[in-house]
């Protein structure tokens, strides 16, 4: 089995920056986006057969992606690769905290909605006397908490799906 950090630099090299928003179409109802401008895809009831939840226009679990898109809409997105379950942020720095920046990558493993499909790895740089930014270490409970938060919208997403 892979390891996770030789999947995700793999996946990372395979990054395109693909404009996913410009291919929604102007009719599509709005209910169903969120912060992010992404449309959450149609999914057949996961009741209704199969283990595997199927994904059109996405390679991977749409509520994990949607869910993420949300999770981190307050920072700026670097690159987007809905086929490949890819993204990375931008540098962020909170307004009450200029002394240091986070960046985040988040991919998505898999087609199922599972805790094992999920991996996020935190950035985190603090800022020198001179002003340049240098690399620190990103505690691992902040990406483990970052993981929950999107598991749980996730979990609310298509909880919600089921109740239409």
């Amino acid at each position: 089995m892979f390891d996770r950090r030789i999947l995700g630099a793999v996946l990372a090299a395979s990054v395109l920056v693909l404009p996913a928003c410009s291919t929604l179409g102007n009719n599509e109802s709005a209910s169903s986006e969120g912060s992010s401008g992404f449309r959450l895809p149609s999914l057949p009831n996961p009741l209704g057969g199969g283990n595997e939840v199927s994904v059109e226009g996405i390679g991977v679990n749409g509520y994990l992606w949607r869910a993420s898109l949300d999770t981190i809409s307050f920072m700026p997105l670097a690159e987007v690769d809905p086929f490949g379950g890819v993204i990375i942020t931008d540098w962020y720095a909170n307004p009450d905290m200029t002394t240091e920046r986070f960046k985040l990558t988040v991919y998505i493993l898999d087609t199922r909605l599972r805790a094992d499909a999920l991996a996020v790895n935190v950035f985190r740089q603090v800022r020198e006397e001179n002003g340049g930014w240098i690399d620190a270490e990103a505690s691992t409970e902040t990406a483990y908490e970052i993981e929950n938060s999107i598991l749980t919208r996730a979990r609310q997403l298509r909880i919600s799906q089921l109740e239409d």
